[in-house]
């Protein structure tokens, strides 16, 4: 059962990678471009999950929403400000931008919430009983709350992104802005807006990711999105960036392997164990395991 433990446990991870992958995927499929600073934007909504939690004794599903609020209008306002003057420079210049946002983003959390690690509160616990989780087999199997949650809310934001891209308006709009912004501006298409509307959805699935992340590791300190943030990143190149089905391919892939490599291998080298199967993934498929080879005419 120990096996069948740390795959539950693997793939609730891998559920919350999925989730903040969307973010990376959806930008870089729409915008052309590599948000770095969107980890931080998860660590963003934990604080401001926790401290709804802590100073005004909300209910969870406001607190989780306040978050949503805060890290949409934030991502909103970080494409304004610092990526839409950048929209014709060069790669080089926006991805150098957002390591500053990035910074920025932790050096602001250093200052207003201080460098002290918080506890995050479990959301998920039985009032009448204080249960957090669900024991099977005799003991040999225990599932926490927290993890069937994650991994719930992580389909149901699947299938619904899913829906939305096929079917509504701004589903379309973003899809051909994808294809080619300049057609799609010639169509009546408003691309600013458009790239816009992305970076608010995935900030805002940022800050449900910082809630669940949290939930299960409860330590949050202004770092706590970073490396969360590149593991991400590495699942949606890893499932194939710019593709959805993708992100969550990559991101589940992802959190297995590292829960494996840390039951079965070494805590230590865990994480060596899964950019090693980034890499020997991308030598044998550049484009990750659903992304599409891209043909350029010139």
């Amino acid at each position: 059962m120990s096996f069948l433990n740390s795959l539950i446990s693997g793939i609730s991870l891998g559920s919350i990678y999925a989730i903040i992958a969307l973010g990376y995927t959806m930008v870089y499929g729409i915008a052309k471009m590599l948000n770095f600073a969107h980890g931080d934007v998860i660590m963003v909504g934990a604080y401001v999950c926790f401290f709804a939690v802590s100073r005004f004794s909300l209910p969870p599903l406001l607190d989780v929403l306040l978050a949503v609020v805060v890290c949409t209008c934030l991502g909103m306002t970080i494409e304004k400000l610092a990526y839409a003057p950048l929209r014709a420079a060069p790669s080089l210049a926006v991805l150098i931008t957002a390591i500053g946002v990035s910074y920025f983003l932790q050096n602001a959390a250093l200052l207003l919430w201080t460098p002290n690690p918080k506890v995050f509160p479990n959301f998920f616990t039985h009032k009448a009983t204080g249960q957090t989780g669900v024991v099977l087999f005799d003991g040999a199997l225990r599932v926490s709350y927290v993890t069937l949650v994650t991994i719930l809310v992580c389909l149901a934001i699947m299938a619904v992104l899913t829906v939305f891209i096929s079917n509504s308006k701004l589903g379309k709009a973003m899809r051909a802005v994808s294809e080619d912004k300049d057609a799609a501006r010639l169509m009546g298409i408003n691309v600013n807006t458009t790239i816009s509307a992305t970076f608010a959805i995935g900030s805002g699935l940022a800050a449900i990711a910082g809630v669940l992340l949290c939930s299960a590791y409860p330590t949050l300190v202004p770092t706590t999105g970073s490396m969360p943030g590149i593991k991400a990143f590495t699942a949606a190149v890893f499932g194939g960036i710019g593709s959805i089905p993708g992100a969550l391919l990559g991101g589940l892939m992802l959190g297995v392997i590292e829960i494996l490599a840390k039951a079965y291998i070494s805590t230590q080298l865990s994480d060596a164990v899964v950019f090693g199967v980034l890499i020997v993934v991308l030598l044998v498929k550049p484009t990750g395991l659903l992304g599409k080879v891209v043909r350029e005419k010139v």
